[in-house]
């Protein structure tokens, strides 16, 4: 009786995978894994919510290099100045005042007050309307005269000075409806030496000289050009070049241009033979 109850009971009992009955959810029965992560004890949810803590970040301290990095980038370029700027002719107290602040650390002052040129030796300066030819035509209206008479050679009538070579060769074209059937040289050193200019300068009468300060100080001192027959110097003052530079901007060319003055052309303005004009 006993053997068939029990043969019964292993009857009734859901067979598992391999055929055996399934073990009972008592404790003999359970599998170990799955009685481990019940034993697990789940930590209770906090009713208060964390609040964020503050967090403070430490700055490095700024180094020497590092400050001298930030006054470079703050320093204002002269574009920026400028560009935010109405441009404004410039005039015959300029050029004085950029002598006296050039040669004050090194000139004694009665030396400084030997640099003063007197306003008769200024030409009207341009006052931004004209042209290249319109200005040269106002301020040398003799100027056909002037070149009829001219035949000494080594020697122009009228020199222009400017930043570059580049430059030269525009005011060359734009000068073209003053000059006439005036001769002209390029005085500047870009592609051309110094006794290839000599060599012009003598073998010809030339009566308008273009070009940069350095070159024509050059010749200058070598014999090839005599300003005794001088009687205009004109800068050209006011023009500016990408960088919005005019060219006492640049300190190379306000060097060469102080320079050149001291050649002879400051005691040619005393004498008032020659002329000086701010294009």
């Amino acid at each position: 009786m006993a053997d068939d109850l029990g043969d019964e009971w292993w009857e009734n009992q859901p067979a598992g995978a391999d055929g055996s009955p399934e073990a009972s959810d008592d404790e003999g029965g359970r599998d170990p894994e799955m009685m481990q992560q019940e034993t697990v004890p789940v930590p209770a949810l906090s009713k208060k919510t964390e609040q964020p803590k503050e967090c403070f970040l430490i700055q490095p301290k700024e180094t020497k290099e590092d400050a001298t990095k930030t006054r470079r980038r703050k320093k204002k370029k002269i574009t920026d100045v400028l560009a935010k700027s109405e441009p404004k002719p410039g005039t015959p107290e300029d050029l004085q005042k950029l002598m006296k602040d050039y040669y004050s650390g090194s000139r004694s002052v009665i030396e400084l007050e030997e640099l003063n040129l007197p306003d008769s030796c200024f030409l009207k300066a341009n006052d931004l309307t004209h042209s290249l030819s319109s200005y040269l035509k106002e301020i040398c209206p003799k100027w056909v005269k002037l070149r009829k008479n001219h035949n000494e050679k080594k020697s122009v009538l009228m020199l222009m000075i400017c930043s570059s070579a580049i430059r030269a060769l525009e005011l060359i074209r734009s000068v073209t409806a003053f000059r006439g059937d005036s001769k002209v040289i390029k005085l500047f050193a870009k592609h051309i030496k110094v006794q290839e200019q000599i060599k012009l300068l003598e073998k010809r009468v030339v009566h308008l000289g273009v070009g940069t300060p350095g070159r024509i100080k050059e010749l200058i001192k070598q014999g090839g050009l005599n300003l005794n027959p001088l009687k205009f110097l004109v800068f050209d003052w006011n023009w500016r070049d990408q960088k919005l530079r005019r060219m006492m901007d640049i300190p190379e060319i306000r060097k060469e241009v102080f320079e050149l003055l001291e050649t002879g052309v400051l005691s040619l303005c005393k004498s008032e033979s020659l002329k000086l004009g701010l294009f």
